[in-house]
């Protein structure tokens, strides 16, 4: 045998190795296999999921009319503080009234007095005095809140002073009971509804994340 057609073996067996090494990297196509993606133009079916900008903030709309002075207000909330969202106010407003109408009713406002205004704490604290000076006691049960919406916006654009006015309508137990245990008031198997709008106020601009209740209306 002549040494070319020995060099043509030798390199049909190198190539024929070599095929056999890629189909063993690399795989082979068979069956149903989706096809390279390729740009095209999307679908008229196809949803839009892109943010255009000076579109309608569901955060706000979800909550109040998108025409009321309300959402006026929400909205320039909005460019003063980056980080205000309604939906996380209303959140953090729902906690806020559990436990501090449950302060109140337990005579103890040491936990919630830095959510409060002064006015307002006072004004707890002067029922938590009389009802001591009685020597009454009262003993609550909270079982949740059953509603809850925003009732009114304002802001102030020249104090960055934002108020919220939000409507709860809670449900709850309680008894009143005199110095010798003996209910004086209400019955603790009956759950009432207790209807109240508190109003929450923070100054935008500062660093201090906490709203405080301002005013209280039933």
């Amino acid at each position: 045998m002549s040494p070319a057609i020995i060099e043509i073996l030798v390199l049909a067996g190198i190539a024929i190795f070599l095929v056999l090494r890629l189909k063993n990297v690399l795989g082979t196509r068979e069956g149903f296999e989706k096809p390279p993606l390729q740009d095209a133009a999307p679908s008229k079916n196809a949803r839009d999921f892109r943010v255009i900008d000076g579109g309608e903030d569901t955060d706000i709309t979800d909550n109040v009319d998108k025409k009321s002075p309300s959402a006026e207000a929400l909205a320039r909330m909005k460019k003063v503080d980056a980080d205000f969202m309604v939906n996380d106010f209303l959140t953090g407003a729902r906690s806020a009234y559990e436990m501090i109408l449950m302060a109140f009713e337990n005579g103890d406002l040491k936990d919630v007095e830095s959510f409060l205004d002064e006015d307002v704490k006072d004004a707890f604290q002067q029922v938590i005095d009389m009802r001591a000076k009685k020597k009454l006691k009262v003993e609550a049960e909270f079982y949740g809140i059953r509603e809850l919406s925003l009732k009114n916006a304002d802001f102030d654009d020249k104090t960055n002073v934002a108020e919220l006015s939000v409507a709860f309508t809670g449900e709850l137990s309680s008894v009143v009971k005199n110095k010798d245990g003996e209910i004086v008031e209400g019955d603790a198997k009956q759950v009432k509804r207790q209807r109240d709008t508190w109003t929450f106020s923070r100054d935008l601009s500062s660093s201090d994340p906490n709203w405080l209740l301002v005013a209280t209306s039933s």
